[in-house]
């Protein structure tokens, strides 16, 4: 069996919540992704083209992330959440996942979102978990897919 991390970022607490389920579910570790400068509901507002959301994906401007994961190396399989934002993962993502060695890890990805689907999501987060091999990526909503997708993971 596995040892597992759930690490995550969340801006509306969606992400949250299908994490700590998930770690529930997985009996894996829980760790939230949290930008040096934490987001302001002004912040995400992806609406206003002037939110800083949208001026650190048009700029493509890294999001630094405060704190590292205890004990990363012990892990051999990492969840890693987030909401989507514009098809991918938010760049405090990104930066996060630039701060490890990836090598011989298993990855799950999931999001929440809104209304889009997982697309791409898995795909574009490879420049930053390179040495990984990415099992499988997927949009997460209910309860009960949660438990089904858990079922899985466990069994890595």
């Amino acid at each position: 069996m596995s040892k597992i991390l759930i690490a995550y970022f969340t801006a509306s607490g969606e992400t949250r919540k299908a994490a700590e389920r998930l770690a529930k579910l997985s009996g894996g570790d829980l760790f939230e992704i949290v930008p040096e400068t934490p987001y302001t509901d002004t912040d995400v507002n992806y609406h206003n083209p002037l939110a800083r959301c949208n001026k650190e994906w048009a700029l493509r401007r890294k999001v630094p992330a405060a704190g590292k994961a205890p004990h990363f190396e012990d892990y051999d399989l990492v969840l890693i959440g987030f909401p989507i934002w514009y098809g991918c993962a938010p760049n405090v993502v990104n930066s996060f996942c630039s701060g490890y060695d990836w090598t011989d890890k298993k990855v799950y990805v999931f999001a929440t979102s809104g209304g889009s689907g997982i697309g791409k999501s898995g795909e574009k987060l490879m420049p930053y978990i390179k040495g990984a091999k990415i099992l499988g990526a997927r949009r997460v909503a209910g309860a009960d897919e949660l438990r089904d997708w858990a079922d899985a993971v466990r069994a890595e």
